[in-house]
């Protein structure tokens, strides 16, 4: 049984990891978002896995919480765009607003890419 586990425990472990070590940040950030703009912390999107599997993908929200029914072009979104709050231009110049993504490797829906 422990053989059937190593794989997925070797992918999910870092993960796990850098969401404890980095959790005073998420908390940090998750807080900034709720008081500087009204919705959700977390933009949540569809997105199709490996072998077709859906999932949920995490990030923090980086623009205002009704920016959906306003797109002008559907998934772009450039460096001046009004939608994008104060936080979130600040959250994506760092690219912090993807350390949420952690939860989606922790569940095995996404791996951790590391450039070398």
């Amino acid at each position: 049984m422990a053989g059937n586990n190593g794989p997925t425990c070797g992918k999910t472990a870092p993960s796990g990891a850098a969401l404890f070590l980095l959790s005073p940040l998420l908390f940090a950030i998750a807080l900034l978002v709720k008081l500087t703009s009204p919705g959700p912390v977390f933009y949540r999107a569809g997105r199709v896995g490996q072998g077709g599997r859906r999932f949920r993908l995490y990030k923090f929200r980086s623009m205002a919480a009704d920016a959906a029914q306003s797109v002008i072009s559907p998934g772009i979104t450039g460096a001046g765009d009004s939608r994008i709050t104060r936080v979130g231009r600040w959250l994506r110049r760092l690219k912090l607003d993807e350390l949420p993504q952690l939860i989606n490797v922790l569940r095995g829906e996404m791996s951790l890419v590391l450039s070398e």
